[in-house]
């Protein structure tokens, strides 16, 4: 039966659709992530194929062209089409696209596909009319200005990445490499996550409620001191660690750790923890025998109560349901 499945190996299919003025990094960071994510024996879980309406070549805002190897049939088959971000700060900018483009967007994802965007292409999707009636999300500098063009959006811009299942929106720049880290890890688990992560040299996991970094100074560098603290913590997810304990270990009060902790990382000390607590759970529920029990204890939940409610409001379905999803046969 192995020997059958390796047989019948196919990776993912994924089109990356490039629209005129097409953001440089964006068009880049999906060959690169998921290029990244490999299985056991290194063979790629994905491909990732460019294409453009007619194949036609698109200018990028990094000054360089894009000459495509497909056009627009490669979205008719792919598994998965994503649209990198688009220059939308003009004052003429008027969020109209190519017909053929949101054509093309529309009729891959009534067939199945699944439908993603990186940062202002959230306004590509828009203009297909797929975002009407949902959740998205975008570069919170182009949020009033997407809300201009499409009431219709329950626009959220304070979120790095949403999933509403069939589409899935990010927020701007590196918010797409959380993207398509976030896809990686629902696919085939934390585990092949986190090794396409350590290739790209990027943080395994930013949770997608988390918020945007929006016009915040970066930490002179006398401040910056909780990072030690951090990888402190991560090494003791199994035992109680009470704010007062990373302040300690910071040589600061709880107030300044509190304010250089959220300053550096978005996030309160509290949720930052449960972050990854549940991180690790995911991971033990998917790469050991341990009982939901003793899951709970090693990732520091205290009761298994607490940890159901949890890592249920946070990743969605319960410890069990999520290890039959992801666990490896």
């Amino acid at each position: 039966m192995r020997n059958n499945r390796a047989m019948t190996f196919a990776p993912h299919r994924i089109a990356v659709l490039a629209v005129d003025q097409v953001v440089g990094l964006d068009l880049g960071t999906p060959a690169q992530v998921f290029g990244s994510a490999r299985t056991d024996d290194l063979r790629p879980l994905y491909t990732v194929d460019t294409c453009t309406a007619g194949g036609r070549p698109v200018r990028s805002t990094g000054g360089y062209q894009v000459v495509p190897e497909h056009g627009l049939e490669l979205t008719e088959t792919a598994d998965t089409v994503i649209v990198p971000g688009v220059h939308a700060w003009s004052t003429r900018f008027d969020g109209v696209f190519d017909p053929a483009v949101t054509a093309a967007l529309r009729a891959a994802h009534q067939r199945g596909a699944r439908i993603m965007s990186i940062c202002t292409g959230a306004f590509v999707l828009a203009a297909a009319g797929l975002l009407d009636g949902r959740r998205a999300t975008t570069h919170w500098a182009y949020a009033d200005l997407f809300r201009r063009l499409h009431p219709a959006v329950d626009l959220d811009p304070d979120v790095l990445f949403l999933d509403t299942g069939d589409v899935l929106t990010s927020a701007g720049v590196a918010a797409g490499i959380d993207l398509c880290l976030h896809v990686i890890r629902t696919d085939h688990g934390s585990e092949v996550a986190n090794r396409a992560a350590r290739r790209c040299v990027v943080p395994p996991w930013r949770d997608g409620g988390q918020a945007q970094y929006i016009e915040r100074p970066v930490p002179r560098a006398a401040e910056a001191g909780t990072a030690a603290t951090r990888e402190w913590a991560r090494h003791r997810l199994h035992e109680p660690v009470a704010l007062r304990d990373l302040a300690a270990h910071a040589r600061m009060s709880v107030r300044t750790f509190t304010r250089h902790f959220r300053s550096e990382t978005g996030l309160s000390p509290a949720q930052w923890l449960l972050q990854q607590r549940t991180e690790h759970a995911r991971l033990l529920l998917e790469s050991t025998e341990l009982t939901v029990d003793q899951v709970a204890r090693q990732a520091g939940f205290g009761t298994t109560a607490a940890f159901r409610q949890h890592f249920h409001h946070r990743v969605g379905v319960a410890p069990t349901a999520y290890r039959r999803t992801f666990r490896r046969s």
